[in-house]
């Protein structure tokens, strides 16, 4: 684009500094001495040579080159890129809590261990869980966090033949490889014409073998399971345990609780549903809550009261052990703890309501114009289908395609696999009417490009800084280094 700042390795002039480092104020010492040479370069990196100036804008056009929240419609569907607050991102700086060392004596540290234990507090009651441990890293270490203190709870009890998972069809991609790092063999349960689960298929595959069920609910579809109490009581009656994966809680927010249907295990994306930042690879937090029978598998330690006093209890036999090195993404905790305080119960009912609410307004608004697969009340999401589209000889991923050229993030697209040429839109709470509707004028905008000048979405994009790339290519041979023209 013309308006883009040279990279800066074009703009390199030799003599050109932008830095200016301090005085050194530590002893210098020999590094071919204290590193035996192995380490110590023989030569200069070849870094580019720029004024601070240069350097400043071309960070600042990069930046300008990414897409996030802050900056425009994410509609992701089943990874919820709502808005963070920025008084969560204030909290989270104050000097008692981003100043604070892990491994401080904790009688010094008694306001953080307050604060998560208050969090472990709050999560416990949204999900209807008797415990909550905090130290996974993200969902997808939550839900292996969650099996794998399932899988000490059948070993404990003798029940060693209990070596399979079964997930739904429409099942995330990180249910299955949960469960194969944590030693399972998955099986798959079918989905029936509504987009649920399928329960004579469930009985099917359920027997002494099961040693859990892992949904989500509403489901990845955004269909609320409206079975999930029989299938409770199917996986319960067979021995097994059922494990709620938390990508989809903000539909239910203060409206249902994944304990209440009969989930054993439950793993929270507090970067997702409580607004800790989401995306650019992290920090997440995936804190797990269990029932009651399965308390003393917790990872440890976890953050109790005795008395007036916050302790960290180490004392736990049973535990799986540490499954992250120090409390978890703490800063990430305090920002969830910023919002549920912020939001109180009735704030987090209606951020339920307004996500539901959005979710179906723009599915009855693009309904006329892509195939609707499940043609009910959705949850938070919603599933619309390219099919139409494909027989003109226009993809689903020319259309997300399209949508870059006006700016969109696009949404998630073919997935779930079960419906064709898929397009899985997530909206949030935190969208205007305005905006919904301007995205929705695009899309429809685009159907009506297909129809009529097709070629304009099979090459798109068209504004973007990179166009079409080679998947393929750029899958098996990726160029992961600079290289100078």
């Amino acid at each position: 684009m013309a308006t883009d700042f040279p990279l800066i390795f074009e703009h390199s002039k030799e003599g050109r500094i932008a830095h200016s480092l301090p005085d050194l104020d530590v002893p210098e010492v020999d590094l071919d001495e204290v590193l035996g040479g192995t380490f110590v370069r023989t030569e200069a990196p070849g870094l580019p040579e720029v004024s601070e100036l240069d350097l400043i804008r071309h960070y600042t056009a990069l930046s300008k080159r990414n897409h996030g929240v802050d900056s425009g419609f994410y509609p992701l569907g089943s990874c919820t890129m709502k808005y963070n607050p920025k008084v969560n991102e204030q909290v989270a700086r104050l000097d008692g809590l981003a100043h604070i060392h892990p491994l401080q004596n904790p009688k010094t540290v008694q306001g953080a261990l307050q604060l998560m234990y208050e969090l472990q507090e709050e999560l416990r009651i949204i999900t209807g869980m008797d415990e909550i441990t905090l130290q996974p890293a993200a969902g997808a270490h939550g839900e292996w966090t969650g099996l794998m203190m399932i899988r000490a709870y059948h070993e404990k009890n003798g029940d060693t033949k209990r070596t399979k998972v079964i997930v739904p069809d429409s099942a995330h991609g990180t249910n299955p490889a949960s469960a194969t790092v944590a030693g399972f063999e998955t099986i798959t349960v079918k989905s029936d014409e509504n987009g649920l689960v399928d329960l004579e298929d469930l009985r099917r595959v359920v027997n002494e073998e099961t040693a859990a069920l892992m949904l989500t609910n509403p489901n990845t579809l955004g269909l609320f399971e409206k079975h999930i109490v029989e299938m409770a009581e199917i996986v319960h009656g067979a021995g097994g345990k059922l494990y709620y994966d938390g990508a989809n809680l903000n539909a239910i927010m203060s409206k249902a609780r994944p304990g209440d249907m009969g989930f054993d295990v439950v793993h929270l994306n507090l970067h997702k549903t409580f607004t800790g930042p989401h995306g650019g690879g992290g920090p997440g937090s995936g804190p797990v809550g269990v029932k009651e029978d399965l308390i003393p598998f917790l990872p440890k330690p976890i953050v109790t009261k005795r008395e007036n006093e916050y302790i960290i209890d180490e004392d736990r036999p049973q535990s799986i052990g540490r499954v992250k090195p120090f409390w978890g993404n703490f800063g990430i905790n305090v920002r969830a703890y910023a919002y549920i305080r912020t939001m109180g119960e009735a704030g987090l009912r209606a951020v339920s309501e307004g996500a539901v609410l959005n979710a179906n307004y723009m599915m009855r608004r693009l309904q006329p114009y892509f195939d609707l697969p499940y043609d009910t009340h959705c949850k938070h999401e919603f599933v619309i289908s390219g099919k139409r589209q494909k027989k003109l000889g226009v993809r689903t991923l020319d259309i997300a395609k399209r949508l870059l050229d006006f700016g969109y993030h696009p949404p998630t697209i073919y997935f779930p696999l079960n419906v064709e040429e898929c397009m899985m839109i997530e909206p949030t709470e935190t969208e205007s009417k305005e905006t919904l509707d301007a995205f929705c004028d695009t899309l429809i905008h685009i159907a009506k490009e297909v129809e009529e000048n097709p070629e304009i979405v099979q090459e798109a994009p068209h504004t973007t800084v990179i166009s079409r790339l080679d998947e393929t290519q750029a899958a098996r041979k990726p160029v992961l280094r600079y290289q100078k023209a």
